[in-house]
Formats: structure tokens, sequence, C-alpha cells
């Protein structure tokens, strides 16, 4: 059926086509076009087809966080509407490298890479994804078949003004530094992708927006059906300010220790915890709606909403009895100040310290509580650090070691020592 033919509904059919427009409007920047949208459901809600679903991920880095789930929550929603899940693993596109928002030619990653990275992200992608209910794609299986006739046939689609429309590469163009030609092929390959799959749908961060309209507008090139495009915003990191990101440190990471990702969530700011629970969280927007209206009337304490913000994640991410233990533990170290029953333990070797003293800075690196010497030094004068429930600030303090002591830096890095 062609998508601009009109359907005629029972009103229970267009009752479930507005209820599935509600769910999939949460928290989406933009729906491109919302109008092709409606169509296809009600495709569906006569045929039972479901759409097909696209997420396409360059396994550029093995692990994910939170700030990644965000378009994995949308999946998942369509998901429960009774749709296809169609997730692309970039195994031949990401030996390019998406070049958005890079200043500079991204390094090409090897093949061994992206295999290792590409398996981590499928074991990871079912925290929050029905397994059963996706289909996982490797684009190397139609991009790597194509002829150089193929993908000259595939560059004439477009045109070197399109590309330089992408603010990237425009940047990058007006400062004089270089764009490899092999960079404009990533989204003519993203855009394939679609074209491989007949989606109806591709989902991608506000970003990804040129990429998306790439597989769009290739798709009516090749006389398809044209896919819809919904962006998600960007998540903010922990800071704040900047997109969460590994590189900055600013990351709940999903496959991180239960008690990390709780303690690290309560340190989301106040402002954007709606957000967080909106966009990166299975708590229903009534619920959503109801908490950003109780903080705003003052009848919920922000460290009470982020405390089930931080359940909430603990217990997608590693299960309900995981999520209260954590709970338990925070409620222990951080709001009555006792030490973890569960820190540690930490073998040292005396002989290596003249004395049996060490220099604070040296222990905190050699017991692997501070990832530098420079971090370490920085702990001891921000006043984290601590020994035997003590603060250490001098960062030449020499500190005796015992048997059993505990060293803590900050409000979730603990060690006991074992002496040898």
């Amino acid at each position: 059926m062609a998508n601009n033919e009109q359907v005629k509904l029972t009103e229970e059919q267009r009752l479930e086509v507005e209820r599935q427009l509600e769910v999939i409007r949460r928290g989406a920047a933009e729906i491109i076009p919302e109008e092709d949208l409606r169509k296809k459901l009600e495709r569906f809600v006569t045929t039972g087809e479901p759409l097909r679903v696209k997420l396409g991920l360059d396994p550029s880095a093995p692990d994910i966080h939170v700030g990644h789930t965000v378009v994995l929550q949308k999946l998942r929603q369509f998901q429960e509407l009774g749709h296809t899940v169609q997730l692309v693993i970039g195994d031949f596109t990401g030996r390019i490298g998406d070049p958005t928002g890079k200043s500079e030619t991204r390094k090409q990653l090897t093949e061994e890479q992206v295999k290792a990275n590409a398996a981590s992200y499928v074991e990871q992608f079912g925290k929050v994804l029905d397994a059963s209910k996706m289909e996982v794609n490797y684009n190397s299986t139609w991009l790597s078949p194509l002829t150089f006739a193929d993908v000259v046939e595939l560059a004439a689609k477009t045109t070197v003004a399109r590309m330089l429309e992408r603010d990237d590469f425009e940047k990058r163009y007006q400062s004089g530094q270089p764009i490899s030609i092999h960079e404009f092929f990533y989204p003519l390959m993203q855009g394939y992708d679609s074209i491989a799959l007949k989606s109806d749908v591709e989902l991608g961060g506000t970003d990804q927006k040129f990429n998306l309209l790439m597989g769009r507008h290739l798709q009516k090139e090749f006389g398809q059906e044209q896919q819809v495009i919904l962006t998600m915003p960007i998540l903010e990191g922990l800071d704040g300010v900047q997109k969460m990101s590994k590189s900055l440190g600013n990351y709940i990471g999903i496959n991180e220790p239960a008690n990390e990702i709780y303690g690290k969530t309560m340190s989301v700011p106040d402002e954007l915890m709606v957000k967080y629970y909106e966009l990166a969280t299975d708590i229903p927007m009534e619920e959503v709606a109801a908490i950003r209206s109780a903080l705003a009337d003052g009848t919920l304490h922000p460290r009470d909403a982020k405390m089930r913000l931080a359940r909430t994640f603990v217990r997608m991410f590693h299960g309900e009895q995981a999520a209260e233990e954590a709970e338990n533990h925070f409620k222990t170290v951080f709001q009555q100040g006792a030490l973890p029953t569960d820190i540690p333990e930490v073998t040292v070797e005396v002989a290596n310290y003249e004395g049996g003293e060490a220099n604070i800075v040296n222990l905190l690196f050699d017991i692997k509580l501070a990832a530098s010497k420079g971090e370490a030094r920085r702990s001891v004068q921000q006043g984290a650090v601590k020994v035997n429930e003590q603060k250490v600030t001098d960062i030449d303090a020499l500190i005796e070691l015992t048997e059993g002591m505990v060293v803590q830096v900050g409000k979730r890095k603990f060690a006991r020592i074992v002496l040898a």
C-alpha cells in the first residue's frame, strides 16, 4: 500500500493511532514529517504489518552510557507498540568513523576493534531492549559487496554542495582544515543502510539529522517509500553542561557497578532530573508529569526525586534486588556517614615503602584510587581524601601503613589495606 493512499479507519483504530503517536512523541525533538508517520501507523493498524524502525550505531567504543540509551528507550517504546526494531551495527562504516561534530578526520578502526566493540554493544543493548524482538544487522553484509560502479552510482545521487551544508564539514572547509573524500561517503553509506533494510523510521540524536535525512533522500532516489526521521535530544552529562561523554568523565555507564550508578545519579543537577526521567527511563509519562509538578510546587524534595531516579537506573540495568541494595548502601554510607561493609581489599607490599610509610599521593596511585599522580594530588588538595575517616589535605603527608586501614577518595572510592 503506498504511503499516500487514504486508509479508512474504525474509531478504535483511529484511537490506537493517536495513542501510538502520543507514545512516540515522548521526548522527541523532531518527527520529519509527522504526517507520514501517521499514515504509516494507519497502515499498521489496518494491516497488522509492523513498522521497521532503524537505529544505526558505529561501534567506536565498547561501553555505552545513559546518554546512549535515550534512543534505545525510544526503540523499546516502538517494540512495545508492536513494531520491529532494526539494529544496524556499523561494522563497515565504523572503519571510517562518523565525522559528525568532529573538527578533524577520525582515525579508522581496525576490523578486530570493530568486531570486539560490536559484540559488547549487542550485549549491553539487551539491558534496555527486548532482544527477542529486534533484528541485529551488520552493514558490511550489503556494503562490502558493492562494486566501484555501484559506489559511483550512489555518489551521483547527491552533490558536494549538499555535503558542505553539514555544519562540521562547512566549518572545516571555511577554516582550511582537511576533509578526506572518504568522509563524504559516511552519510551515503548510512543512507544506503535504509535502502537495504527498507526502513520506515530511523532514529538518531539531533546531531545526526543530516545523516538521517540522507537516508530519506536516497530512498526516494532509489524509488522506495521514504522513511520518517525521528530525532532525540542530546542528554547533558553530570556536569549539566556538556554532552554526556566517557572522555569528559560526566557519564553514567550502564555496565558500571550498581553502587556506582546509584551514587553518580545522585549528582545529576536538579534542573536536569525531569529530562533524565523523560528521556532515559521507563517511568510512565503521567508519573513524570507528576514528578515535575511536585518539584515545582515544593511538595517533592529534589533529593527524593533523585533517589527514585537512581533506583530506577539500577533496576533497569541490574535488576530490582540490586536497586534495593544500592539504595540501602547509599543511605548507610552517605546519609548516615558509615563506612560500607563491602570495601575492596588491596594488598600493599610494605617493603616497597621506606620506614613503612607512604606518601599519600603515591599511595592513592599505587592502590588504584587515582588514575594518575596528578589526579591523586588534586583529590588531596580538594579535601576528598580520608585515611581511617580522617581527612588528609597535605600532598606531602606520610601515611603509616597499618593492617586494615581504610583509604577513601570522595564518596564512592574505598580501599582496605592488607599488608604483605
